[in-house]
C-alpha cells in the first residue's frame, strides 16, 4: 500500500493513473485547498496540521512508503486546525516554514521518518517523466550558446538551498530574471518578447534539495511561454526534472527551431 500525499497540478494525475495501471494499491491524503481528489474513494481530505489523524490512517493502512507530489500550497499556520500530534510538531513546521518551501518538505520527510515510514522518489512508479543527459531536438546548443547556459547555471549554483529558485533567463550573456516564489511562469510573463530567437530557461533542482520529493518541473506551458518571449530552449538537469507532455515538447520545439537539452 502507498500513501500519496497529493498537491495541485497534473503531476499527482499522472501517478495515480501509473498505480491503477499497475494494479498497485494506494491512498491519497489531499492537501490541496479544493479538496480535488474528492471524487477518488481513496481520497482523504485532512490538513497538515492533523498529524495524528494522518499518521493513524497510514498505520491503518499498514503502510511503509508515501510519495509527495504536486504543488502543496504553504500552509497558513494561524488558520491550521491542530489535533495533539499536530501541536507537538507544528513548532517544527513554523521554525522550517521560514526557509522556504523545500524546508517544510525536509521537516515533513523527516517527521515521517521518525515515524519510521519512508519517502519514496516521486517519479517512482512514472520513470518516463524524467530525461537523460542528451539533446532531444534536432537543433543543439552552439559552443557560444554553451558559454551563456553556464554562465546561468553558475548562478543557480550560488543560491541558497532553502530559496525559491529553481530556474532563471540568461540572455545575451546576462542573467536577465531569477525565479521567486511566485514561481516559473510569472517570472516568464515578466519578460519582454524580442523578434530574435536568443537565450535560454534554465531550471535546475536547489542546492541540496531533497529530490524525492521536490523535483523541478515543466509542461507544455512552458515551452510555449519559451517561444513568446522569443528564446531559444529549454536546459534541465538529467533524470532530476520532471518533464510533462514530454512528445509535445520535443515536436513544438522542433517546428519552431528551438532546443531541449538535458545536462
Amino acid at each position: 500500500m502507498i500513501g500519496l500525499f497529493l498537491g495541485n497540478r497534473n503531476l499527482p494525475k499522472l501517478i495515480i493513473k501509473s498505480l491503477n495501471k499497475k494494479k498497485i494499491k494506494y491512498f491519497i491524503i489531499d492537501l490541496t485547498s479544493k479538496n480535488i481528489f474528492k471524487k477518488n474513494k481513496n481520497s482523504y481530505f485532512i490538513n497538515i496540521g492533523k498529524f495524528g489523524k494522518i499518521l493513524n490512517l497510514i498505520k491503518e493502512k499498514k503502510c511503509k512508503n508515501v510519495i509527495f507530489a504536486g504543488n502543496i500550497d504553504k500552509p497558513k499556520i494561524s488558520q491550521l486546525k491542530l489535533d495533539l500530534k499536530g501541536v507537538y510538531y507544528i513548532p517544527r513546521i513554523i521554525k522550517a516554514s521560514k526557509k522556504g518551501d523545500a524546508a517544510i518538505l525536509k521537516e515533513l520527510i523527516k517527521i515521517l521518518s521518525e515515524n519510521k515510514v519512508s519517502v519514496l522518489k516521486l517519479n517512482k512508479f512514472n520513470p518516463e517523466l524524467t530525461l537523460k543527459k542528451g539533446t532531444y531536438t534536432k537543433i543543439k546548443p552552439t559552443l557560444i550558446e554553451k558559454k551563456e547556459i553556464k554562465l546561468g547555471i553558475d548562478v543557480l549554483k550560488k543560491t541558497n538551498s532553502y530559496d525559491h529558485i529553481q530556474a532563471l533567463v540568461v540572455r545575451n550573456k546576462k542573467v536577465i530574471a531569477i525565479e521567486k516564489s511566485s514561481g516559473t511562469h510569472a517570472m516568464l510573463s515578466s519578460i519582454k518578447k524580442t523578434k530574435n530567437k536568443n537565450g535560454f530557461l534554465i531550471k535546475l533542482p536547489k542546492k541540496n534539495q531533497d529530490l524525492r520529493a521536490d523535483l523541478p518541473t515543466i509542461g507544455f506551458e512552458t515551452i510555449k511561454n519559451c517561444k513568446r518571449i522569443g528564446l531559444k530552449g529549454i536546459i534541465l538537469k538529467s533524470e532530476k526534472n520532471i518533464v510533462l507532455d514530454k512528445t509535445k515538447i520535443i515536436n513544438f520545439s522542433d517546428k519552431n527551431k528551438m532546443i531541449l537539452d538535458i545536462i
